[in-house]
């Protein structure tokens, strides 16, 4: 159980344009193999990440995580655990 104040939020959960920092991925739930891949796409604990676009029904999901755009699945998304961002990212 978290002592955090706020609900735990996850990726799944920002609006497109929204900004947070990557806390962790639930290692549990996804598995070795779902966990290894995030990972190697940059899903680190302290990186930031925004939701770029959603595509109409949900699925996927277009991200930039640190200096890449990366579009996943809702699910996937929903397994990486996120804190507020303290300043939106700089415009490139």
């Amino acid at each position: 159980m978290s002592c955090s104040p706020h609900p735990q939020r996850h990726l799944a959960d920002l609006a497109a344009g929204e900004h947070a920092v990557i806390a962790d991925i639930d290692r549990t739930a996804c598995g070795e193999a779902v966990w290894r891949r995030l990972h190697e796409m940059g899903f680190d604990e302290g990186v930031d990440v925004e939701v770029l676009h959603r595509a109409p029904l949900g699925d996927p999901i277009a991200l930039r995580v640190g200096n890449m755009t990366i579009a996943i699945r809702r699910a996937e998304a929903a397994l990486v655990r996120i804190e507020a961002s303290p300043l939106p990212l700089a415009a490139e």
